[in-house]
Protein backbone atom coordinates (compact mmCIF):
# COMPACT_ATOMS: atom_id res chain seq x y z
CA UNK A 1 0.00 0.00 0.00
CA UNK A 2 2.76 2.45 0.27
CA UNK A 3 4.62 1.74 -2.32
CA UNK A 4 1.21 2.40 -4.43
CA UNK A 5 1.31 5.73 -2.59
CA UNK A 6 4.46 6.70 -3.08
CA UNK A 7 4.00 5.50 -6.55
CA UNK A 8 0.89 7.77 -7.03
CA UNK A 9 2.75 10.85 -5.06
CA UNK A 10 5.69 10.35 -7.69
CA UNK A 11 2.79 10.72 -10.37
CA UNK A 12 1.12 13.56 -9.15
CA UNK A 13 4.72 15.46 -8.73
CA UNK A 14 5.99 14.27 -12.17
CA UNK A 15 2.55 15.99 -14.30
CA UNK A 16 2.69 18.83 -11.60
CA UNK A 17 6.61 19.73 -12.74
CA UNK A 18 5.82 19.30 -16.49
CA UNK A 19 2.91 21.28 -16.20
CA UNK A 20 5.30 23.87 -14.28
CA UNK A 21 7.86 23.73 -16.92
CA UNK A 22 5.21 23.88 -19.74
CA UNK A 23 3.76 27.25 -17.77
CA UNK A 24 6.86 28.52 -17.79
CA UNK A 25 7.76 28.26 -21.52
CA UNK A 26 4.87 29.70 -22.63
CA UNK A 27 4.78 32.89 -20.41
CA UNK A 28 8.73 33.28 -21.30
CA UNK A 29 7.97 32.83 -25.25
CA UNK A 30 4.79 35.36 -24.97
CA UNK A 31 7.13 37.59 -22.63
CA UNK A 32 9.71 37.67 -25.75
CA UNK A 33 7.29 37.84 -28.50
CA UNK A 34 5.47 40.55 -26.40
CA UNK A 35 8.86 42.61 -25.86
CA UNK A 36 9.80 42.31 -29.98
CA UNK A 37 6.29 44.31 -30.46
CA UNK A 38 6.17 46.58 -28.01
CA UNK A 39 9.77 47.29 -27.83
CA UNK A 40 9.56 49.65 -31.37
CA UNK A 41 6.93 51.50 -29.73
CA UNK A 42 8.33 52.50 -26.78
CA UNK A 43 11.35 53.71 -28.33
CA UNK A 44 9.23 55.51 -30.60
CA UNK A 45 7.32 57.39 -27.99
CA UNK A 46 10.64 58.52 -25.98
CA UNK A 47 12.65 59.04 -29.11
CA UNK A 48 9.77 61.11 -29.95
CA UNK A 49 10.00 63.44 -26.81
CA UNK A 50 13.73 63.59 -26.74
CA UNK A 51 15.61 66.88 -27.01
CA UNK A 52 17.61 66.26 -29.94
CA UNK A 53 20.82 67.64 -27.97
CA UNK A 54 20.64 64.03 -26.29
CA UNK A 55 20.44 62.02 -29.33
CA UNK A 56 24.38 63.17 -29.49
CA UNK A 57 25.18 62.54 -25.39
CA UNK A 58 26.77 59.35 -25.08
CA UNK A 59 25.11 59.33 -21.33
CA UNK A 60 21.88 58.96 -22.99
CA UNK A 61 20.84 55.41 -24.02
CA UNK A 62 17.27 55.30 -23.55
CA UNK A 63 15.30 57.43 -21.13
CA UNK A 64 15.51 61.20 -22.04
CA UNK A 65 17.18 63.61 -20.04
CA UNK A 66 13.78 65.72 -20.01
CA UNK A 67 11.21 65.46 -22.19
CA UNK A 68 10.36 68.38 -25.11
CA UNK A 69 7.57 68.96 -27.09
CA UNK A 70 9.66 70.60 -29.37
CA UNK A 71 9.86 68.33 -31.59
CA UNK A 72 6.02 68.00 -32.56
CA UNK A 73 5.91 72.43 -32.51
CA UNK A 74 8.53 72.30 -35.09
CA UNK A 75 7.23 69.69 -37.29
CA UNK A 76 3.32 71.17 -36.55
CA UNK A 77 4.55 74.64 -37.52
CA UNK A 78 4.35 73.34 -41.14
CA UNK A 79 0.84 72.02 -41.83
CA UNK A 80 -2.48 71.91 -39.73
CA UNK A 81 -2.61 68.69 -38.28
CA UNK A 82 -6.24 68.87 -37.14
CA UNK A 83 -7.55 69.72 -40.78
CA UNK A 84 -5.02 66.79 -42.34
CA UNK A 85 -6.42 64.33 -39.46
CA UNK A 86 -10.29 65.60 -40.32
CA UNK A 87 -9.71 64.56 -44.16
CA UNK A 88 -8.01 61.28 -43.21
CA UNK A 89 -10.86 60.40 -41.06
CA UNK A 90 -13.48 61.64 -43.48
CA UNK A 91 -11.64 59.34 -46.20
CA UNK A 92 -11.00 56.53 -44.29
CA UNK A 93 -14.84 56.37 -42.82
CA UNK A 94 -16.65 57.08 -46.05
CA UNK A 95 -14.46 54.20 -47.81
CA UNK A 96 -15.29 51.87 -44.94
CA UNK A 97 -18.70 52.50 -44.55
CA UNK A 98 -19.46 52.02 -48.49
CA UNK A 99 -17.52 48.54 -48.43
CA UNK A 100 -19.47 47.03 -45.87
CA UNK A 101 -22.71 48.18 -47.62
CA UNK A 102 -20.95 46.95 -51.06
CA UNK A 103 -19.09 43.92 -49.78
CA UNK A 104 -21.81 43.28 -47.55
CA UNK A 105 -24.34 42.84 -50.21
CA UNK A 106 -22.08 40.31 -52.70
CA UNK A 107 -21.54 38.24 -49.45
CA UNK A 108 -25.56 38.47 -49.01
CA UNK A 109 -26.19 37.69 -52.69
CA UNK A 110 -23.23 34.74 -52.85
CA UNK A 111 -24.43 32.84 -49.55
CA UNK A 112 -28.19 32.94 -50.46
CA UNK A 113 -28.51 32.61 -54.08
CA UNK A 114 -27.89 30.01 -55.98
CA UNK A 115 -26.32 30.32 -59.64
CA UNK A 116 -24.44 28.76 -62.28
CA UNK A 117 -20.78 28.88 -61.53
CA UNK A 118 -21.54 30.06 -58.36
CA UNK A 119 -17.66 28.32 -57.26
CA UNK A 120 -15.75 30.16 -59.77
CA UNK A 121 -17.49 32.87 -58.97
CA UNK A 122 -15.90 32.69 -55.60
CA UNK A 123 -12.70 31.73 -57.01
CA UNK A 124 -12.17 34.09 -58.86
CA UNK A 125 -12.73 36.76 -55.89
CA UNK A 126 -10.55 35.16 -53.61
CA UNK A 127 -7.88 35.73 -56.63
CA UNK A 128 -8.55 39.12 -57.17
CA UNK A 129 -7.07 39.24 -53.79
CA UNK A 130 -3.73 38.10 -54.84
CA UNK A 131 -3.55 40.51 -57.64
CA UNK A 132 -0.94 43.43 -56.69
CA UNK A 133 -3.08 46.59 -57.01
CA UNK A 134 0.18 48.07 -58.93
CA UNK A 135 -0.98 46.00 -61.89
CA UNK A 136 -4.00 48.18 -62.20
CA UNK A 137 -2.62 51.33 -61.61
CA UNK A 138 -2.24 52.32 -65.09
CA UNK A 139 -5.70 51.18 -67.03
CA UNK A 140 -7.13 53.26 -63.75
CA UNK A 141 -5.34 56.19 -63.63
CA UNK A 142 -6.46 56.52 -67.50
CA UNK A 143 -9.75 55.20 -66.98
CA UNK A 144 -10.26 58.26 -63.74
CA UNK A 145 -8.53 60.68 -65.93
CA UNK A 146 -11.19 59.99 -68.99
CA UNK A 147 -13.75 60.39 -66.57
CA UNK A 148 -12.49 63.68 -65.10
CA UNK A 149 -11.99 62.38 -61.50
CA UNK A 150 -8.24 62.64 -60.69
CA UNK A 151 -7.74 65.13 -57.73
CA UNK A 152 -11.25 64.27 -56.21
CA UNK A 153 -12.33 61.67 -53.77
CA UNK A 154 -14.57 59.76 -56.16
CA UNK A 155 -11.44 57.72 -56.89
CA UNK A 156 -11.47 56.22 -54.03
CA UNK A 157 -15.06 56.74 -52.60
CA UNK A 158 -16.45 54.97 -56.36
CA UNK A 159 -14.54 51.83 -55.98
CA UNK A 160 -15.42 51.62 -52.40
CA UNK A 161 -19.00 51.45 -53.51
CA UNK A 162 -19.01 49.24 -55.95
CA UNK A 163 -16.89 46.64 -54.04
CA UNK A 164 -13.22 47.06 -55.54
CA UNK A 165 -11.69 49.35 -53.10
CA UNK A 166 -8.89 48.36 -51.16
CA UNK A 167 -9.07 44.71 -50.60
CA UNK A 168 -12.60 44.57 -51.04
CA UNK A 169 -12.26 40.63 -52.11
CA UNK A 170 -11.71 39.55 -48.60
CA UNK A 171 -13.84 41.50 -47.45
CA UNK A 172 -16.96 39.94 -49.15
CA UNK A 173 -14.87 36.12 -48.88
CA UNK A 174 -15.58 37.27 -44.43
CA UNK A 175 -19.31 38.11 -45.03
CA UNK A 176 -19.60 35.22 -47.47
CA UNK A 177 -18.27 33.32 -44.75
CA UNK A 178 -20.18 35.04 -41.48
CA UNK A 179 -23.87 34.67 -43.58
CA UNK A 180 -23.26 31.39 -44.20
CA UNK A 181 -23.19 30.74 -40.17
CA UNK A 182 -27.51 32.45 -40.10
CA UNK A 183 -29.81 30.34 -41.05
CA UNK A 184 -31.90 31.36 -44.02
CA UNK A 185 -35.07 30.85 -41.85
CA UNK A 186 -34.56 34.14 -40.72
CA UNK A 187 -35.00 35.72 -43.86
CA UNK A 188 -37.66 33.29 -45.37
CA UNK A 189 -39.39 34.48 -42.24
CA UNK A 190 -39.22 38.04 -43.34
CA UNK A 191 -39.95 37.33 -46.49
CA UNK A 192 -43.29 35.85 -45.45
CA UNK A 193 -43.87 39.22 -43.46
CA UNK A 194 -43.79 40.73 -46.68
CA UNK A 195 -40.19 41.78 -46.57
CA UNK A 196 -38.42 42.26 -49.71
CA UNK A 197 -35.20 40.25 -49.54
CA UNK A 198 -33.10 43.60 -49.40
CA UNK A 199 -35.31 44.85 -46.52
CA UNK A 200 -34.12 41.67 -44.78
CA UNK A 201 -30.80 42.16 -45.41
CA UNK A 202 -30.52 45.59 -43.53
CA UNK A 203 -32.74 44.77 -40.68
CA UNK A 204 -32.13 41.15 -39.69
CA UNK A 205 -28.86 39.49 -41.24
CA UNK A 206 -26.66 43.07 -41.16
CA UNK A 207 -27.82 43.28 -37.70
CA UNK A 208 -26.39 40.10 -36.80
CA UNK A 209 -22.97 40.56 -38.31
CA UNK A 210 -21.42 42.54 -36.05
CA UNK A 211 -18.19 41.05 -35.98
CA UNK A 212 -17.74 41.23 -39.71
CA UNK A 213 -18.69 44.67 -40.12
CA UNK A 214 -16.28 45.67 -37.22
CA UNK A 215 -13.72 43.69 -38.70
CA UNK A 216 -14.13 45.08 -42.61
CA UNK A 217 -14.21 48.96 -40.74
CA UNK A 218 -11.18 47.95 -38.80
CA UNK A 219 -8.87 46.37 -41.56
CA UNK A 220 -10.67 48.69 -44.32
CA UNK A 221 -9.60 52.03 -42.14
CA UNK A 222 -5.91 51.00 -41.36
CA UNK A 223 -5.38 50.25 -44.80
CA UNK A 224 -6.92 53.09 -46.42
CA UNK A 225 -4.74 55.23 -43.74
CA UNK A 226 -2.05 53.73 -44.55
CA UNK A 227 -2.13 53.98 -48.41
CA UNK A 228 0.21 56.62 -49.82
CA UNK A 229 0.88 55.66 -53.60
CA UNK A 230 -2.44 55.49 -54.86
CA UNK A 231 -2.98 58.83 -52.55
CA UNK A 232 -0.86 60.97 -54.44
CA UNK A 233 -1.37 59.13 -57.70
CA UNK A 234 -5.15 60.55 -57.35
CA UNK A 235 -5.56 63.00 -55.48
CA UNK A 236 -2.17 64.58 -56.06
CA UNK A 237 1.23 65.30 -54.58
CA UNK A 238 0.05 68.13 -52.31
CA UNK A 239 -2.94 65.76 -51.23
CA UNK A 240 -4.35 66.83 -47.46
CA UNK A 241 -3.89 63.26 -45.99
CA UNK A 242 -2.11 62.87 -42.42
CA UNK A 243 1.24 60.68 -44.17
CA UNK A 244 1.23 63.29 -47.15
CA UNK A 245 1.20 66.24 -44.75
CA UNK A 246 3.91 65.09 -42.38
CA UNK A 247 6.37 63.59 -45.46
CA UNK A 248 5.65 67.56 -47.08
CA UNK A 249 6.84 68.45 -43.51
CA UNK A 250 9.32 66.79 -43.17
CA UNK A 251 11.02 67.61 -46.57
CA UNK A 252 10.26 71.34 -45.55
CA UNK A 253 12.25 71.10 -42.51
CA UNK A 254 15.39 69.43 -44.60
CA UNK A 255 14.98 72.27 -47.28
CA UNK A 256 15.25 74.59 -44.68
CA UNK A 257 18.29 73.11 -42.73
CA UNK A 258 20.01 72.14 -46.03
CA UNK A 259 23.11 73.67 -45.14
CA UNK A 260 23.82 72.36 -41.80
CA UNK A 261 25.28 68.44 -43.05
CA UNK A 262 24.37 67.07 -39.79
CA UNK A 263 20.85 67.57 -40.13
CA UNK A 264 20.14 63.99 -41.21
CA UNK A 265 21.00 62.74 -37.55
CA UNK A 266 19.70 65.36 -35.55
CA UNK A 267 16.42 65.56 -37.34
CA UNK A 268 15.94 61.59 -35.86
CA UNK A 269 13.94 63.01 -33.44
CA UNK A 270 11.57 64.95 -35.18
CA UNK A 271 10.93 61.88 -37.69
CA UNK A 272 10.10 60.09 -34.68
CA UNK A 273 7.62 62.78 -33.47
CA UNK A 274 6.17 62.69 -36.81
CA UNK A 275 5.94 58.54 -37.51
CA UNK A 276 3.80 58.75 -33.54
CA UNK A 277 1.36 61.33 -35.31
CA UNK A 278 1.05 59.06 -37.82
CA UNK A 279 0.17 55.60 -35.42
CA UNK A 280 -1.56 57.17 -32.43
CA UNK A 281 -4.91 57.70 -34.10
CA UNK A 282 -4.53 53.95 -35.46
CA UNK A 283 -3.43 53.02 -32.05
CA UNK A 284 -6.28 54.91 -29.85
CA UNK A 285 -9.05 53.51 -32.85
CA UNK A 286 -7.55 50.08 -32.16
CA UNK A 287 -7.83 50.12 -28.08
CA UNK A 288 -11.77 51.77 -28.91
CA UNK A 289 -12.66 48.85 -30.49
CA UNK A 290 -10.35 45.98 -29.03
CA UNK A 291 -13.30 43.75 -27.69
CA UNK A 292 -15.00 44.39 -30.86
CA UNK A 293 -12.01 43.09 -32.94
CA UNK A 294 -11.20 40.08 -31.05
CA UNK A 295 -15.35 38.70 -31.41
CA UNK A 296 -14.87 39.17 -34.88
CA UNK A 297 -11.82 37.36 -35.39
CA UNK A 298 -12.73 34.49 -33.55
CA UNK A 299 -17.03 34.60 -34.79
CA UNK A 300 -15.93 35.52 -38.53
CA UNK A 301 -13.75 32.56 -39.51
CA UNK A 302 -10.89 34.38 -41.10
CA UNK A 303 -8.29 32.34 -38.50
CA UNK A 304 -9.86 29.13 -40.89
CA UNK A 305 -11.32 27.24 -38.39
Amino acid sequence: MEKVRTGLWRLTRGRKYRRGVFQLAVYSLLLIFGFVFIYPVVYLILRSFMPRDDFFNPLVAFVPSAFTLDNFHLLLSKFSYSRALGFTVFLCGVCSALQVLSCGLMGYGLSRYAFRLKNVFIALVGACFVIPSQVLMIPTYIQYSHYGLLGSTATFFLPAALAQGLRSPIFILIFYSFFNTIPKGLDEAAQIDGASPLLAFFKIVLPLSVPAVVLTVIFSTVWYWNETYLVQLYLGAGSKTVISQIAAALGALGEDAIRNPMEVVMNVPIKMAAMLLIILPLILFYIFLQRQFVESIERSGITGE
